[in-house]
């Protein structure tokens, strides 16, 4: 479909969405949307102030499209500042919606859906994955909040619009983990491709899936009875092993640190170096980033190589 732009001495006004989103004109219209869509999809949403419709549909246009994280744009026109562009499309009623990919008008819709219509449209659009970095983030984020259900809904979505992406993968055995059925988790990373199997995500992932059934094996254990073994012969090495994985499974990680840690300065080869294996498991289990990983190898460093 050629369109006959009209020129004139409007100028487009940014709106907020990092470049994501944006008012156009008349004139602006060629470069904005024509030539931008054949780097990535834009959505022109067709609108006025006096439409109540409008209001309703494009916050959360808005809102998808800053969720898509860059897999399309976002253009907006008022039609009664600029009417031919619209005029040209054969809009009759607003809001009306345009897809544009490679210069040309490929898709579009009329009247107000609802936000899941709108993200089968987006996803249509620029493609399955369009939502899948943003969904992760939302289920990762719920997952360390300890919204496990939400987490594990997130992560399960993903899944569905992509059957290996690994992140996706390692996030839902975490949140099986977190609520001890351990088997699913173990049959949840199975599904990681064979060509992904030890990728960073999944082998942090099977190391909190090992530390788990460590924290299972230890769960029932005293820890005020450990705490006084150790009073009583502060060499008892294994008490203070043991003492570190029941810590852990209680959620205590800077106390299970500080028992291995004190292993290593006693003894740094005791049971085959059974305090820095386990504290290296630990580290994997929490990620890289976790603070008390990195807190943990700053601490291990300073013993080590002091």
């Amino acid at each position: 479909m050629a369109l006959n732009l009209f020129g004139g001495a409007d100028q487009a006004k940014s709106s907020p969405g990092g470049g994501l989103i944006k008012d156009t004109t008349t004139q602006s219209f060629m470069q904005d949307v024509i030539e931008a869509s054949r780097t990535v999809p834009v959505l022109v949403d067709f609108w006025a102030p006096w439409c109540g419709p409008c209001k309703q549909l494009t916050p959360v246009l808005e809102k998808l499209v800053k969720a898509a994280n860059g897999a399309v744009k976002l253009v907006k026109m008022n039609i009664d500042e600029y009417p031919e562009v619209a005029g040209q499309l054969g809009v009759q009623s607003i809001p009306a919606v345009f897809a544009f990919k490679n210069g040309q008008p490929v898709d579009g819709f009329m009247g107000a859906l609802p936000e899941g219509q709108l993200r089968s449209f987006i996803e249509r659009v620029a493609g399955k994955g369009a939502f899948a970095g943003s969904e992760l983030e939302a289920a990762q984020a719920a997952l360390e909040a300890g919204d496990v259900n939400t987490a594990a809904t997130g992560f399960a979505e993903a899944l569905q619009r992509d059957s290996g992406n690994i992140d996706a993968i390692a996030g839902l055995a975490r949140c099986y983990i977190a609520t001890s059925d351990l088997v699913r988790a173990e049959q949840t990373l199975a599904l990681a491709p064979s060509s992904k199997a030890n990728a960073a995500p999944i082998a942090s992932a099977r190391a909190a899936l090992e530390l788990a059934r460590k924290s299972a094996a230890t769960a029932g254990a005293d820890l005020t009875e450990l705490t006084q073994a150790i009073e009583r012969n502060p060499t008892d090495l294994q008490a203070r092993f043991d003492l570190a994985l029941a810590l852990n499974a209680k959620n205590n990680r800077e106390g299970a640190l500080d028992q291995l840690l004190d292993i290593i300065r006693r003894d740094r080869t005791w049971n085959d170096q059974a305090a820095r294996k386990q504290l290296v498991e630990f580290f994997d289990a929490w990620g890289p980033a976790d603070p008390m990983s990195v807190k943990g190898r700053q601490r291990l460093s300073a013993i080590l190589f002091a």
